[in-house]
């Protein structure tokens, strides 16, 4: 397979309380990237898909903040993860 049509995924995590920008906990390629979806899924993690956002994310180094040139993508995301948060029943 082409190594550029495989599937990518990347993680991030933002806590608010410490400040600072998201950063990225997880990314890879082909089966990395389904295990890391797999698992998103089993603990109720939202999914979003956005091939251009995670170009961006899959470059960045593991722990490294987000740049500035994708924060309105990321904050939207993150808008949209917390509106469904409040929504969802809890577990």
């Amino acid at each position: 397979m082409d190594r550029d049509k495989r599937k990518k995924a990347a993680a991030l995590k933002y806590d608010p309380e410490t400040g600072g920008a998201p950063r990225v906990t997880a990314k890879g390629r082909g089966r990395v990237a389904e295990k890391i979806i797999e698992i998103a899924e089993k603990h109720n993690v939202p999914v979003h898909k956005d091939s251009d956002l995670v170009e961006v994310l899959s470059g960045l180094d593991m722990d490294e903040e987000i740049p500035q040139d994708v924060y309105v993508a990321v904050a939207e995301l993150l808008a949209f993860v917390y509106s469904i948060n409040k929504t969802r029943p809890k577990r």
